[in-house]
């Protein structure tokens, strides 16, 4: 393959890449509008993102090894066909179960998609200089991809309609499927061990759907009541039958041996508790923006902006400069720490509130920490590991973070939901009573990231910080 070809092939992998990480921020603009249209109740809407997350986080491993035995190219080609199939039968959906099943399908086929577009990476780019510059690239556009996310769902929300948000992913699926045919390599060695652990990847991913449902929907059903409780214990039996799972078969989804490794434990523990409070940021904060403070779609989107492009500044090279300078631990304790103080702020903003007074700040806290967190978590989830394992190292902090989200995002919506009832009993005004009840789920937000922060804080080795750039490198 000539030079040009290969980085012609880079391109090709970062746009279906980025229509995977546009999706994970797109909706959260259009909410309100589906919530309306479609008639979910505030509990019921964090599905929409938590059909994708569950279904992403639970076979991003899974879909690496599929690449492995199959092929990584045949896998990406086969996760951008779902995945702009189910685009289609969301910008379609006219019910809350077609829109949430899609939204399940176009998880599905992004987790298949982002765990082998690295592997096709490292595979085109062999030499250390070409490899490092390509994985800046691909690192920049995941990066920028959420700051697009956020303004393109405003833009297309609010000049054409919700339904635009999935559909603009066709003509792109389309060209990426066209170019991948002709630009990607089809060489393939598979391994001598093809099994496949189908029975881990779904039980964990089962697991996690019954205790997000019973979460979701536990103040409508009641907390102590039979379905609750027997949702989640049959969420703990499934995951105690994936750890056994694990434990015993030959290829595991999961080695739990690598959990043995400290800094590999405290990362995912750190990625469970700061995902909850990330999601929660970007689920609350805009229905706090369009139902409380009545912005457009579009007025959303630019609010988030600013939080974006500080995450994708520090994501081009001012993470690795810091963490260079100082090492893993200390920024992202230092990160995770702004991060909250940003939320607790947001917990503050009243009914009446002023971008510029009681949004702006909040939000360029937020993008500071998030920004300065997040590479020292995936190299801390490295910094042990073989790095024949610094992939699936990668894979296992990146599905933690996943499935926190999804999980913390079920816990505060039904916080949020919760105090807003009580409110409106109570004689608040139903403005006062949402506002109420997203200070609650904000708070509780900022001790999840509070919560991180000790984590990294107390259990993260120092290291020592000229150790950081072989793993900076290692991890991009």
């Amino acid at each position: 393959m000539t030079d040009r070809m290969r980085w012609l092939a880079l391109f090709v992998l970062c746009l279906g890449d980025l229509m995977i990480v546009l999706d994970s921020t797109i909706v959260n603009v259009a909410l309100p509008s589906i919530r309306a249209d479609l008639g979910f109740s505030q509990t019921s809407l964090a599905w929409v993102v938590n059909a994708y997350l569950l279904t992403f986080g639970g076979f991003l491993l899974l879909g690496g090894r599929l690449g492995d035995l199959f092929g990584h190219r045949r896998l990406f080609l086969a996760g951008i066909s779902l995945f702009t199939v189910a685009s289609l039968a969301c910008g379609l959906a006219n019910s809350q179960r077609l829109l949430e099943g899609a939204r399940a399908v176009q998880g599905l086929g992004g987790a298949v998609v982002s765990a082998v577009a690295f592997s096709l990476i490292m595979f085109l780019f062999t030499e250390p200089a070409d490899r490092a510059k390509a994985m800046g690239v691909f690192g920049f556009v995941m990066a920028g991809g959420g700051s697009i996310g956020v303004l393109l769902g405003g833009v297309l929300t609010n000049w054409l309609d919700w339904h635009w948000i999935f559909l603009v992913n066709l003509p792109i699926g389309v060209a990426v499927i066209a170019l991948s045919l002709r630009l990607l390599p089809s060489e393939h060695v598979a391994p001598e061990n093809r099994r496949v652990d189908v029975a881990g990847a779904v039980t964990v991913t089962a697991a996690l759907m019954l205790a997000v449902y019973a979460v979701v929907n536990g103040n409508h059903n009641g907390w102590t009541s039979g379905q609750t409780l027997g949702l989640l214990g049959g969420a703990v039996v499934l995951l105690a039958l994936f750890l056994t799972i694990e434990s015993r078969i030959e290829s595991p989804l999961v080695p739990l041996g690598l959990f043995r490794l400290r800094s590999v434990a405290t990362a995912n523990i750190v990625g469970v508790l700061w995902a909850a409070a990330m999601f929660a940021w970007f689920f609350i904060s805009a229905l706090y923006l369009q139902l409380v403070l009545g912005y457009s779609p579009l007025k959303v989107g630019l609010a988030f902006l600013p939080a974006n492009v500080i995450m994708g500044a520090f994501s081009l090279g001012l993470s690795a400069k810091i963490v260079m300078r100082f090492g893993i631990k200390r920024p992202l304790a230092t990160g995770l720490l702004v991060a909250a103080v940003g939320l607790v702020l947001f917990a503050r903003a009243p009914v009446g509130g002023s971008f510029v007074t009681d949004v702006l700040p909040s939000m360029i806290l937020l993008g500071i920490g998030a920004g300065m967190a997040f590479n020292p978590m995936l190299l801390a989830a490295m910094s042990e590991v073989a790095p024949e394992e610094s992939g699936l190292a990668s894979g296992v902090v990146n599905t933690a973070f996943m499935m926190g989200g999804a999980l913390g995002l079920a816990v505060l919506a039904s916080l949020a939901a919760s105090r807003t009832d009580s409110l409106v009993s109570s004689g608040h005004g139903h403005l006062s009573a949402l506002n109420g009840g997203y200070h609650v789920a904000l708070l509780v937000g900022a001790a999840f990231a509070l919560a991180a922060a000790t984590v990294g804080a107390v259990f993260l080795r120092s290291g020592a910080p000229e150790e950081a750039p072989a793993l900076a490198a290692e991890a991009h």
